[in-house]
């Protein structure tokens, strides 16, 4: 019964119920867009850091790692002195540095990192065979197509590019052996891979026995914390970063996205705490002879209360169902802009939809919603039976 005449109040006016609904699924999709914003970014990288099993990073002292140019020298004693832990299983050192291709008068400049490709943490090679000879390199699809090679192809590769000398510091003719996906570059950066030898010995003397980076990974079981105090007290020139100091420093740089969006956040659900309460009080208004009426024929208070607050569960429910779908598709589009960023591995989410905290944020708008057809219900069901009645007939 309730129901029934919540709905018929609610299909009395459908341009007005329409546009309310409309108006709440706007508030919802940014709520929704919001919570999806204030988390998304740490939780895909935090994804993206542990994809490969890899728990601590080791970079130059007071550094990120490739933040800068600078480089860690002694790269095989430190692998030596890092693998005699039982608890570490796989040590990767990578070296990062750039790369030219010589080939005629075209040049192309890529990001390339040197490897041991049995134990590296970086690519995933799609197709062809990954660079295990010390003249084979791998590269990505930007590579491929800003250097129009293709698997097979042998190009000369060069490092060290003196702008006064209008020279090279190193070269090697190399054979490009497979197409691989990079994990932690940005979208559109034209990258390869090759052994870690080859591109040190590119680099000369300054490129000597260096890494940029190495890559640790933990055995199962053992705690990546007193691991990583371990490795600061062994080997005292390198950071050691564990994922999960790698995400607070990441929750220090994001500060303002969640700052943000817990401002906007809040201000979707009032302003849809807002909207329901002045539609259903300019319902209750309109009827307020109505409800005198029912209340006149012995309908309780409490059913008047209900049948109110069903109106404005109702259009709390719908608008947040229509945002949901809303959310997400407007989460994407805005995903694809901001991923766009220089600098950003490709596959960093800024909007990542978690259902926990999805549902908990829709679940606050239906409850809003509810609240909001508190106050005009009891107005309505607390009014005097005999002098509305009056007042509506001389009316």
């Amino acid at each position: 019964m309730r129901l029934h005449l919540a709905i018929a109040s609610l299909t009395r006016h459908r341009a007005r119920t329409a546009l309310a609904i409309l108006g709440v699924a706007v508030a919802a999709a940014m709520l929704l867009d919001m919570v999806m914003l204030s988390s998304g970014m740490r939780e895909s990288f935090g994804a993206l850091l542990e994809s490969r099993g890899f728990s601590i990073r080791l970079a130059p002292r007071g550094t990120l790692p490739f933040d800068t140019d600078a480089t860690i020298g002694g790269a095989s004693e430190i692998v030596a002195v890092l693998t005699r832990n039982p608890d570490i299983t796989v040590v990767s050192p990578v070296l990062g540095a750039t790369v030219h291709v010589v080939e005629g008068a075209d040049r192309t400049t890529a990001f390339a990192i040197g490897v041991h490709p049995a134990v590296q943490g970086d690519y995933e090679v799609e197709r062809g065979a990954d660079a295990l000879a010390g003249d084979s390199f791998v590269a990505n699809e930007e590579f491929a197509t800003a250097t129009g090679a293709r698997v097979g192809d042998t190009l000369t590769l060069a490092t060290g590019y003196s702008p006064q000398l209008r020279a090279y510091g190193g070269e090697r003719r190399a054979v490009f052996s497979g197409v691989a996906r990079f994990l932690y570059l940005s979208r559109g950066q034209p990258a390869i891979a090759m052994p870690l030898a080859t591109l040190q010995a590119m680099g000369g003397t300054e490129r000597r026995d260096r890494a940029s980076l190495f890559m640790v990974r933990v055995r199962e079981g053992a705690a990546p914390d007193s691991v990583q105090r371990w490795i600061e007290q062994t080997v005292p020139r390198v950071d050691a970063i564990s994922t999960r100091e790698a995400l607070a420093r990441v929750d220090e740089r994001l500060a303002y996205f969640r700052q943000m969006a817990l401002i906007l956040g809040g201000v979707s659900l009032l302003v849809g705490f807002l909207l329901v309460t002045t539609l259903v009080t300019v319902s209750v208004n309109q009827r307020i002879g109505e409800i005198a009426v029912q209340r006149a024929m012995g309908i309780s208070r409490a059913h008047v209360v209900h049948q109110i607050v069903a109106e404005s569960l109702a259009i709390s429910l719908l608008g947040a169902g229509v945002g949901l779908a809303l959310g997400l598709v407007t989460a994407r589009w805005l995903n694809g802009i901001l991923a766009s960023f220089p600098g950003l591995p490709t596959a960093i989410d800024f909007f990542l939809f978690q259902p926990r905290a999805a549902w908990t944020a829709l679940g606050l708008l239906v409850a809003s919603g509810i609240l909001a057809g508190v106050y005009p219900s009891w107005r309505a069901a607390s009014l005097p039976v005999a002098r509305t009645l009056r007042e509506e007939a001389v009316a």
